[in-house]
């Protein structure tokens, strides 16, 4: 079965994990997804995630949802950038999520990172999506 958008779909697995008060949950892995999941670990949003190989000679990420006195760390988790709209930006123009408490994530010539290291590192890029 081929997705249309797959990081759509790792965000809505994400969502309904959390909903569902799941400790973790399964994603079908490609590189991507891996640098999408390690910016929200680095940045305190999911607690570990693990690569599981299938029978069949495929693999699984297994992401370990994180929640705070029961209830989860991402309040909301959007994509911005669709396979239909690209949404690109600046680095100066790059936006604050929830005035600095929420967090962006870019896919920049220089790999995937959170908006502050793209501000940083005064790079622009692909708006993938934003955390809160």
């Amino acid at each position: 079965m081929t997705l249309t958008d797959p990081i759509g779909d790792l965000f809505s697995r994400i969502r309904n994990g959390q909903m569902r008060s799941l400790t973790s949950i399964n994603v079908p892995a490609s590189n991507f997804r891996l640098q999408i999941l390690e910016v929200l670990k680095n940045e305190g949003y999911i607690n570990n995630f693990f690569i599981e190989k299938k029978d069949n000679n495929k693999k699984n990420l297994k992401v370990d949802l994180k929640y705070y006195e029961g209830n989860p760390v991402i309040k909301e988790i959007k994509r911005i950038s669709k396979p239909g709209r690209r949404i690109y930006s600046r680095a100066t123009s790059i936006p604050k999520i929830q005035n600095g408490l929420g967090l962006a994530i870019i896919s920049t010539p220089k790999g995937v990172m959170s908006d502050n290291e793209a501000r940083k590192n005064n790079i622009g890029g692909e708006i993938i999506c934003r955390v809160f």
